[in-house]
């Protein structure tokens, strides 16, 4: 038998230690190390899978001998999908799907795996029961329960997906989740760092020796990361954080990491009694609809990736009743935030101090795009002097510390956005002017230079 031996795993970052540690030396944090049993494989034992399987001699190549790949990506029927993947899947590509409990992660690669019909597709779960994976994919599409094409495996071990794997010799694989899954080569629990760790590695070398792409479902902890943790991201191509509250219909497929696209891209969804549907116009469903205008209610334009949204702000400002006036931001950041408060104050002249400031982005998206300021400070002003604003115009601008609007990127589209949702007024900056053709809009374009004259503009 093999010697087994004890190794301490940092539980936030992955870091591994002969000994315990108070401190994490990686990631600074205290009291995170668990204690693994390790065992390492002898050398009478081999691998489920035999060398020469797959046996090839890896010799150093020039890059003029290496097959370029990159124009090849497996398009999926989900446009959403494509788009935040950069255009499709690339072949052998190592995928991580990421979100809290219920959000819809399998949902969501139950529904690709059923409508992927030119592609064998391997579905790998290890927290459902096949019953409950076909009542499931009933509900999603009835139609494509009896496609003959699309597998299910209901197996925890990676010996016995990889033996599945071979038999099968799939297009696509999806483990449900990656947390469920545990090697051999390991002593340790389901779900330990060692495990996710171990399993992800052999999954990550069948994908690139296969050249086959694999998704893997992926738990987050209550901090909001990755469970397993930061081990998984370093390892995979992508990373995708599907978000969203689960009281609410609207998910978001964002990128957090992407070695084949931007990560700048995302995708929204609707989720329904019949599983996610695409949205196609996201302005439409980031726009409430109320009755009549409400004060604290803007419209920004935005840009997520190649895709420009109207979002709208709200906010809610009123006298402070403890000493120290509240700052709470929804889907916004809070440093922003005080930030623009202090620029109200000191450059406009409002009383901010002594007043409680809640902003919410509606639809549950988060936005760091800075061009938001604008809408921002004007839907606070709104709301503190209880005077609504139009519903038909919307802001593009950047705010700077001394009150000034600074230029934004892409202002072309996103006046076309605007102009295309019927709004008949847009408030950018004056240096964004010229980059405008006003021969091609008919939406009423409104530079300023400062914070100053927008206000007395909307406000008299």
């Amino acid at each position: 038998m093999s010697k087994s031996k004890t190794v301490f795993f940092c539980q936030n970052c992955g870091h591994e230690s002969a000994k315990w540690v108070g401190k994490c030396p990686s990631c600074n944090e205290w009291n995170t190390f668990a204690e693994e049993v390790v065992e390492k494989a002898g050398k009478n034992q081999t691998e489920w899978r035999q060398e020469s399987a797959r046996a090839r001699q890896n010799k150093p190549k020039t890059l003029g001998e290496i097959e370029p790949t990159s124009g090849f990506r497996i398009l999926t029927p989900d446009n959403e999908l494509n788009r935040v993947l950069g255009g499709g899947i690339i072949p052998g590509s190592l995928i991580l799907i990421g979100g809290e409990p219920g959000i819809g992660k399998s949902t969501l690669m139950l529904q690709i795996g059923l409508a992927l019909r030119n592609q064998k597709v391997l579905y790998v779960s290890g927290e459902e029961s096949e019953q409950q994976i076909k009542m499931r994919a009933e509900r999603l599409s009835p139609d494509e329960t009896k496609a003959t094409n699309f597998f299910t495996l209901t197996e925890t071990s990676t010996k016995n997906i990889f033996l599945a794997i071979e038999s099968l010799n799939p297009n696509l694989v999806i483990i449900d989740s990656i947390q469920t899954l545990h090697t051999h080569l390991l002593d340790s629990a389901a779900g330990s760092i060692g495990q996710v760790r171990q399993c992800t590695a052999e999954l990550m070398k069948f994908a690139k020796e296969t050249n086959t792409p694999v998704f893997l479902v992926g738990h987050i902890t209550k901090d909001g990361m990755l469970a397993g943790p930061k081990v998984l991201e370093h390892m995979v191509d992508t990373v995708l954080q599907f978000e969203g509250d689960r009281h609410l219909a609207y998910r978001i497929l964002r990128t957090t990491k992407n070695r084949f696209g931007s990560t700048s891209e995302l995708g929204i969804y609707e989720m329904l009694g019949t599983g996610l549907r695409e949205v196609s116009n996201p302005s439409e469903i980031l726009i409430s609809q109320k009755e009549g205008q409400v004060s604290g209610a803007t419209i920004g334009a935005t840009i997520e990736g190649n895709r420009p949204l109207l979002i709208e702000i709200q906010s809610l400002v009123s006298p402070a009743s403890y000493g120290t006036p509240q700052r709470t931001p929804t889907g916004f950041d809070q440093k922003r935030l005080n930030m623009l408060l202090a620029v109200l104050e000191k450059r406009c002249g409002f009383r901010m101090g002594t007043q409680d400031v809640f902003v919410n982005m509606a639809g549950g998206i988060k936005v760091e795009d800075p061009a938001i300021d604008l809408a921002v400070c004007i839907s606070i002003i709104s709301s503190m002097e209880e005077i609504p604003v139009s519903d038909k115009v919307c802001f593009a601008a950047e705010i700077g510390l001394g009150g000034e609007l600074r230029a934004v990127n892409r202002i072309d589209q996103r006046i076309s956005e605007a102009e295309k949702l019927g709004f008949t007024e847009i408030y950018v900056s004056k240096y964004n002017k010229k980059s405008i053709d006003l021969k091609k809009t008919k939406i009423e374009i409104k530079a300023f230079s400062k914070l100053t004259d927008v206000i007395q503009d909307l406000f008299g």
